[in-house]
């Protein structure tokens, strides 16, 4: 598999290695991805105009693909809105609490629920609900939002979501390039899912458990509701909405079981993705009218859309310091094409891709090092911030690294594994927004906390990966 390497190869290699090195020193990067953006569109067209309109192209296409995310995070948090201010939210996690009494139990409650649920419908319609029910309980018994995050993110960005036992997206796409069968990539990445797994969510509780024992990290006093209600999504302030408590304790019971038929209906209509997403995103948007207006009665319909004014500012605003970076690494796959007219070699596959290909044509075909290569290419392949876009590619170089039959199926998994928890919501900023938007935190403060996590983790894994080849 030769792949011609070009100078946008690697000028977007040279802009990675910026930007992983601002983002290290906790500077903002904005501008080094609309300086990478500019260069890359002054190459592929040669033009200085292309190059500028390349710029505002590629925040358009940015914002295309991250729209729907925007909008279920945008209305999870107007509902969550209303729900505060009526109360509801307080009678509603009320039963919960007995069961989570400490911050330990609810950063493990809170990532195993989320583990369960995405293996079944995929993290992110899986954050919105388990954020929007459990987030208030984890806080109340002293767990800081950004525990509630970590959680949610390596449970089900990480874990479920790189087996994907249940749905088998990803193990299909992988066996299929590497031309094996699913079931044996499935079998394969047991060990390595539940090694990285166990590596990466030990590492990143004690790490959470040693900053709030040194209290350099914030946690909410479990007796102060008020603080509770305004660590919720945005960090919205609170003003009381009267509403009797028979009112209260009836939507209390009928939100949750809304979301449990979306749940079903899911199981059943085998919906996953952005259909599951939409169904959670619809239910919201129901119960945000039917409480504003039982809430409001006459001025229901223009408190309505005043919260989701609110969820949308909110939704916005977090999201726009992400689309400049994001606008970038989409360069890296199937944005350049449709911006820049496909300015690649006929055999590219993509820069990263690309990258991917040259990487594993560097070191020599041997289990070992191949264990070593695949974990890399396949963290490379993740740099995009899909986690599937580069897998397909995984699969492919595992085979060509495949010292025998028993090691093509490790070495596929490895590279699954790798990919999908760089990419696929755990380390790429833009990628886990769902779940730190749901929390209140920065999506850069999540992706830094679980840097060393999650590489610890990889680096456990691979070394697994080899004594299992």
């Amino acid at each position: 598999m030769n792949i011609q390497l070009t100078a946008l190869h690697y000028v977007y290699l040279a802009f990675i290695v910026l930007i992983i090195a601002v983002m290290i020193r906790r500077r903002d990067t904005t501008i080094i991805c609309v300086a990478g953006i500019m260069t890359i569109g002054l190459l592929a067209t040669e033009t200085l105009s292309g190059s500028v309109a390349g710029i505002f192209s590629s925040f358009i296409y940015a914002t295309k693909e991250l729209l729907s995310t925007i909008f279920i995070i945008s209305i999870i948090v107007a509902m969550s809105r209303v729900l505060i201010r009526t109360g509801i939210n307080e009678v509603m996690v009320t039963p919960v609490t007995r069961f989570i009494r400490s911050p330990q139990v609810a950063y493990w409650g809170i990532g195993l629920i989320m583990m369960v649920v995405s293996l079944f419908f995929w993290p992110s319609p899986a954050v919105a609900l388990v954020g929007a029910v459990l987030l208030p309980v984890a806080v109340r018994v002293g767990l800081p939002p950004i525990g509630a995050a970590i959680a949610m993110n390596l449970f089900g960005h990480g874990i479920a979501l790189s087996g994907d036992y249940i749905i088998q997206g990803a193990p299909k796409l992988t066996a299929d390039a590497a031309g094996i069968p699913v079931t044996s990539v499935m079998t394969a990445s047991i060990p390595l899912v539940i090694v990285m797994g166990t590596v990466s969510t030990l590492t990143a509780f004690w790490m959470l458990r040693k900053e709030m024992k040194s209290g350099t990290v914030t946690t909410v006093p479990p007796s102060s509701s008020e603080a509770v209600s305004t660590s919720l999504p945005g960090n919205l302030s609170v003003e009381r909405q009267a509403m009797s408590p028979r009112l209260q304790k009836a939507f209390a019971l009928l939100i949750p079981l809304l979301f449990a038929v979306d749940v079903i209906l899911m199981f059943v209509l085998k919906l996953q993705g952005g259909d599951a997403t939409a169904l959670i995103g619809g239910t919201a948007v129901v119960i945000l009218i039917a409480v504003t207006l039982a809430a409001h009665r006459h001025a229901g319909p223009e408190e309505t859309t005043n919260y989701l004014i609110e969820g949308f500012q909110f939704g916005f605003k977090v999201f726009g310091p992400v689309i400049p970076i994001a606008a970038f690494f989409y360069l890296g796959d199937a944005a350049i094409t449709e911006l820049f007219h496909n300015p690649l070699p006929e055999a590219s596959h993509g820069i990263v891709n690309d990258l991917g290909v040259a990487l594993a044509g560097l070191v020599p075909l041997n289990d070992t090092v191949g264990a070593i290569t695949m974990t890399v290419t396949g963290a490379v392949t993740g740099m995009d911030g899909s986690g599937f876009s580069g897998i397909s590619l995984v699969g492919s170089i595992a085979s060509m690294f495949a010292g025998s039959a028993d090691s093509a199926p490790v070495l596929t998994a490895l590279g699954q594994v790798a990919a999908i928890w760089v990419g696929g919501g755990t380390l790429i900023p833009w990628a886990l927004i769902p779940a730190a938007a749901i929390c209140g935190v920065s999506p850069f403060e999540l992706a830094r906390r679980n840097l060393k996590p999650v590489l610890l983790g990889l680096v456990v894994t691979t070394i697994v990966a080899i004594f299992l080849i």
